[in-house]
């Protein structure tokens, strides 16, 4: 079944996996807030209650009543001893393996998450010239009034600080199609920022703020290292509240959201709500592991099912845009059939990469550069990580025939599928 970012079939029921960047408001005539809207429906309002406190209780153990032994000189059994309890063998709160507090971690690394506000202007296309005054000198006075009126579309999101000098990194659907973007640190301080690039097959943006003095900066984690149960600090612009820190665990890795060719995604267990779209995810050492940029949800808030972009993949990226502006990928203008036993060619573009290397439809690819070929997601993330110009040795089965046909990666066009 085809999957998509905006809505994915999860379970018995029906849920939807939506970014989490977060549409404010649609200001009109005199700025006056009209209307509020989010990129996923409005849940119901929800009480809030305070959770009961945990409370540790010791253990009474009871003596064993035996002669000489936990008696009194006159042989008299004694009371049974009260004592702590024994600890577990492995606690799930050890200082060695996880944060008894959060606090020395969120000090840390607050300062480089910044928010994200975005303008963008939403003229519906029509000209509402009263016919009576076109062509007088009355035309221009109201056409000028009406742009100054003209809505603005504003929309939040977050995003963290990766380079003194002011280079911030986000989802490119917090920034894109944004007429003004302004960028606020923890200190409360805003900043205009520009948009040096964007990535649409990662959704990275990079912006860039300037700023006389240096700017407190996070550095990248390594993603590969972390598994399955490690803790995670999300950072972020929930809701357009303001700098927020939510904490869990990593819950899954290697999630394929059926978005693009890259699909990698950590999933977690931290809440990530609307506006939390370009935050950090933040491993204990205080390095980003992950990019926030997508939920799954019935209802339009954070069921603790969030999805994060690895910074194995993020950060080639974000260094390929703030050199060049854009990043490229590889492709070879494929369709892949991923049989139970095979991977199958099940397509070749005309005038394509994969056409002139020799590759025909119905060849099954048993190898890539020498690594067994295991699912066609493998081979489509192998392609897209090739840089254009590189030589990928395909080990396919044609028939009865066994090849290696040497095929050289072309830029990915910007209306490919895949």
């Amino acid at each position: 079944m085809n999957r998509t970012l905006q809505a994915a079939a999860i379970g018995a029921g029906t849920a939807t996996v939506v970014t989490v960047g977060l549409m404010l408001a649609l200001r009109g005539h005199g700025n006056s807030p009209q209307s509020v809207a989010h990129p996923v429906e409005q849940s119901q309002k929800s009480a809030v209650v305070q959770a009961p406190a945990l409370k540790m209780l010791p253990t009474v153990i009871p003596d064993r009543t035996v002669a000489g032994e936990n008696t009194d000189a006159h042989g008299i059994p004694t009371q049974p001893a009260v004592v702590p309890a024994p600890a577990p063998a492995l606690p799930p709160l050890l200082v060695k393996y996880g944060p008894l507090s959060f606090a020395p971690l969120v000090r840390q690394v607050i300062p480089a998450v910044v928010n994200i506000a975005i303008t963008q202007n939403s003229p519906d296309g029509h000209d509402h010239t009263p016919p009576q005054i076109r062509g007088t000198p009355l035309e221009k006075r109201y056409r000028d009034r009406m742009k100054r009126q003209q809505d603005e579309m504003v929309g939040a999101g977050s995003g963290f600080i990766v380079d003194p000098s002011g280079i911030i990194v986000t989802n490119r659907h917090v920034v894109g199609g944004a007429d003004k973007v302004v960028v606020s640190l923890s200190n409360g301080h805003e900043m205009p920022a520009r948009l040096l690039g964007a990535d649409p097959l990662t959704d990275i943006a990079v912006i860039k703020v300037d700023s006389p003095e240096p700017l407190p900066h996070v550095t990248w984690g390594d993603s590969q290292q972390t598994d399955i149960g490690d803790w995670i600090l999300v950072a972020g612009n929930p809701f357009g509240f303001g700098s927020s820190v939510t904490a869990g665990i990593v819950s899954a890795v290697g999630r394929d959201l059926g978005i693009g060719s890259l699909d990698d995604f950590i999933q977690l267990d931290a809440p990530i709500n609307p506006g939390n779209s370009g935050g950090p995810a933040f491993n204990m050492r205080g390095q980003v592991v992950a990019v926030n940029a997508a939920i799954v949800t019935p209802a339009g808030g954070s069921v603790g099912i969030g999805f994060g972009i690895p910074s194995e993949i993020v950060a080639p990226i974000v260094a390929e845009i703030e050199a060049t502006g854009h990043a490229e990928h590889g492709w070879l203008g494929i369709t892949l059939d991923d049989g139970d036993t095979a991977i199958g060619i099940a397509g070749v573009d005309n005038g394509a990469p994969a056409q002139k290397g020799g590759l025909r439809r119905g060849d099954i690819v048993t190898q890539v550069d020498n690594v067994p070929v295991t699912s066609a997601r493998m081979l489509l993330r192998s392609i897209a990580a090739a840089r254009p110009g590189m030589v990928l040795n395909f080990r396919i089965q044609r028939g009865t025939q066994s090849l290696t046909l040497p095929i050289h990666i072309g830029p990915r066009p910007r209306d490919a599928d895949d």
